[in-house]
């Protein structure tokens, strides 16, 4: 059986790309299709393989400003050849899952979330905080990319989706059912620390919809310090918004994050997430969320008063205000949240459990493909 990988692009390791990693070691010697690759920027079992790249990759400053050429992606992904395979998975959450696929073959996508730049994130990329230039060009550009987005959907045999939240999303986008199957945390790489440090912490890329600026100015108000790992083109103006208790420290690697996530006191997740890799990451190390009721948080995060050992806070609104009322209400009790319970909660997730999770599931659609 011949299996082809089909990812949105390679620049860096995030969540998305850590679920390409257990696609490349179910599949070694898978070939992979992408739009974009900046070789180095992910992790050897990805880099390792042979990876088709489309014109994305050739066009000027494409490595860096890659989101400028999105009217394009469409024709980018469709001109990737993938003739000959049996399999095609796709891991979108863009254009990935608009491959042409060969007759014959069982088109499999797990999807993140549909498109999200023309669905419901439209206004944080291109509304009042865009250029004028952009605001005025994108509708209609957008509405065509909605069109392709939809018609392309047919393509795809079986859609499986990383939270609730997002199949919700894709039946509304495309009008399909998709089975859930939650991301991988890699409960290998943390640890518990016993004794917390002072700090909260956000770790995230630094763009508009995961309003970082709500944990920023949280910790400016309450005289807290905050501790942020990541970049992204929000950056400048969350230093220029940043008292003298924010710290930003910019990506860092694996070790280090671990190392922070064992030593905060917990972390603010104050964005509607397709489903949230960080707050099991956090609760892996033994810290509890402090995040925002909606999206795939409520899929992870156990708030207090239930059956369950509680894992975190969720504040309703996604203002200031309401966070920092969670986190004083937080720093109240603290000890209601058991390092040992959390990490308990984490293992649900864990990598190997993902593994075999695709691996069944891939092997019982293969099977039925092949009655049909």
């Amino acid at each position: 059986m011949k299996v082809a990988l089909v990812h949105d692009w390679l620049t860096g390791m995030r969540g998305g790309e850590r679920c390409l990693e257990v696609f490349c070691e179910l599949f070694p010697d898978a070939d992979l299709f992408t739009l974009l690759h900046v070789p180095g920027s992910v992790a050897p079992a990805i880099e390792g393989r042979r990876v088709t790249t489309s014109f994305i990759q050739r066009l000027p400053g494409a490595t860096r400003g890659y989101r400028r050429y999105l009217p394009l992606f469409p024709a980018a992904v469709r001109r990737l050849d993938l003739r000959g395979y049996d399999l095609i998975l796709s891991s979108s959450h863009a254009v990935a899952k608009g491959v042409r696929v060969p007759p014959g073959a069982l088109h499999v996508c797990y999807c993140f979330t549909p498109m999200r730049y023309v669905w419901d994130l439209y206004d944080e990329y291109f509304g009042a905080r865009a250029g004028w230039l952009t605001r005025v060009a994108m509708p209609p550009v957008a509405a065509a990319l909605r069109r392709w987005d939809r018609r392309t959907a047919a393509g795809v045999r079986h859609f499986v989706a990383i939270s609730r939240f997002v199949a919700e999303r894709i039946r509304r986008a495309y009008g399909r059912d998709a089975d859930v199957i939650h991301p991988p945390v890699e409960l290998a790489r943390f640890h518990i620390d016993e004794s917390p440090g002072d700090f909260y912490l956000v770790v995230s890329a630094l763009t508009p919809y995961k309003r970082i600026d709500l944990a920023v100015e949280a910790a400016n108000r309450l005289g807290r310090r905050l501790v942020v790992v990541g970049t992204g083109p929000e950056e400048r103006r969350l230093r220029a918004l940043a008292g003298p208790g924010v710290e930003f420290l910019g990506w860092r690697d694996d070790a280090e994050v671990a190392d922070l996530f064992a030593r905060c006191r917990a972390l603010l997740f104050p964005t509607v997430e397709d489903f949230g890799i960080t707050p099991l990451e956090a609760m892996a190390a033994g810290r509890p969320v402090i995040a925002l009721g909606r999206g795939g948080a409520l899929e992870t995060v156990v708030p207090p008063g239930g059956v369950e050992p509680p894992t975190g806070l969720l504040f309703p609104r996604q203002t200031a205000d309401d966070l920092i009322a969670a986190i004083r209400d937080f720093e109240r009790d603290p000890d209601r949240f058991q390092p040992k319970a959390l990490r308990r909660r984490a293992e649900a997730f864990d990598r190997p459990l993902f593994k075999e999770r695709i691996r069944g599931y891939l092997h019982d659609r293969l099977a039925e493909h092949q009655r049909c």
